[in-house]
């Protein structure tokens, strides 16, 4: 097979720039790329193609959905990610075409300060825990997390508190309250857009923001219920967290889990 380097590439399109410049060629002649649109169509196959005719949810097929959009974005698939470190999960929901998503902890880390590495620090916070994350959060198009929130746990953490970069694709963010990142109430949204579960007396979240490639978005209010929606594209999104120790979802009955095949 034909390999193009990537050197090739980066010279094939300066040539690209050199010659709109030289024949006077405006800027949208040159393929542009900021990270929301990605270099091609970028597909929810549905819950058809994600559920064995037993309805057990087909793990390899969304695994296949995941890379599909990666490549679609021009995502760096390095081996790690062939293997168990990236996970899918459907929530025990059996829809994952609308809820559910795939991720990796490139790091969850919790330990004592005086302990780690070769044990040689003896400062003020040799006896204290710390914790930190950093964890990849892949989401079909329209496809979201369910409503959830952290609180703390017994390793001596207090609540996760998290940031999310998002890095392709667009996002909208769900909480339970206002605060100063441009959300609105979700009731102001068409019907026929507002979040799986809305309505439900489970449901918590009364706020969303929206935010596209190369944004942020902050979770401020400890313990507080809060989701994410990828847009029409999915999303990659990049979070930046407090250690991960515990998770409760507002919808009863749902599991970090993945459904089996009914009996």
């Amino acid at each position: 097979m034909f390999h193009v380097s990537k050197r090739d590439r980066w010279m094939g399109w300066a040539l690209v720039l050199a010659v709109a410049v030289l024949t006077g060629c405006s800027s949208t002649a040159v393929p542009r790329h900021d990270g929301s649109q990605p270099f091609q169509k970028i597909v929810n196959p549905g819950n058809a193609a994600l559920y064995t005719q037993d309805q057990a949810f087909d793990g390899d097929a969304a695994l296949d959905a995941y890379y599909s959009m990666m490549r679609g974005f021009g995502y760096p698939i390095p081996a790690v990610l062939k293997t168990d470190s990236l996970w899918v999960c459907d929530f025990m929901q059996r829809d994952f075409e609308n809820l559910g998503m795939g991720g990796i902890f490139w790091a969850n880390v919790s330990d004592q300060y005086g302990t780690v590495g070769t044990a040689a620090y003896k400062g003020d916070y040799k006896d204290q825990r710390y914790g930190y994350l950093g964890h990849e959060i892949y989401l079909l198009p329209g496809q979201m997390l369910p409503e959830h929130r952290h609180i703390g746990g017994v390793e001596g953490h207090g609540p996760k508190m998290e940031a999310w970069h998002i890095r392709h694709g667009s996002v909208q963010f769900f909480g339970e309250y206002e605060g100063d990142g441009g959300e609105k109430p979700i009731e102001e949204m068409p019907a026929a857009d507002r979040p799986w579960g809305y309505g439900e007396d489970w449901f918590k979240s009364k706020y969303y923001a929206d935010r596209s490639a190369g944004e942020m978005y902050q979770l401020n209010d400890p313990e507080s219920w809060h989701f994410q929606r990828a847009g029409p594209n999915g999303a990659i999104v990049s979070e930046y967290a407090t250690y991960h120790n515990h998770v409760e979802f507002s919808k009863p009955g749902m599991e970090f889990a993945s459904s089996e095949a009914k009996q």
